[in-house]
């Protein structure tokens, strides 16, 4: 089992910066790739970023590409999501996900088996 709880939303205007942090706890972190997702009202969750059991290979969405930057801290037992240029399309409830693979499978939601209970980003105009 795995426990995620998500730290770092809150609200900001259009251009700032957020860090999204993920705290994990139960299996060891380091065997287990993990993910970031959004989900805006009346829209489908949608995948954002994924990152490796090692943080080596990492995955961006197109719209985030260049803008967001996925990390892990293995040590800390922590994923990371910088969220910079940020704009108001990307107002969303953010999730942390675990795989149950130390290599990303995939990007969408059901290749991810562990949840967090999600972070509010608001991004005003």
């Amino acid at each position: 089992q795995v426990q995620l709880v998500e730290s770092g939303g809150g609200l900001v205007q259009a251009g700032g910066s957020l860090r999204l942090s993920c705290a994990a706890s139960g299996r060891t972190f380091s065997s287990y790739a993990m993910g970031w997702f959004r989900q805006a009202p009346g829209k489908e969750r949608e995948f954002v970023a994924a990152i490796s059991w090692s943080g080596g290979t990492t995955y961006y969405a197109d719209s985030m590409k260049g803008r967001f930057t996925i990390s892990r801290d293995n040590a800390k037992n922590t994923v990371y999501l910088q969220m910079n240029s940020l704009k108001p399309e990307d107002t969303a409830v953010y999730y942390c996900a675990a795989d149950s693979e130390r290599w990303v499978r995939g990007t969408a939601p059901n290749d991810y088996t562990y949840w967090g209970q999600g972070t509010q980003v608001t991004v005003s105009s």
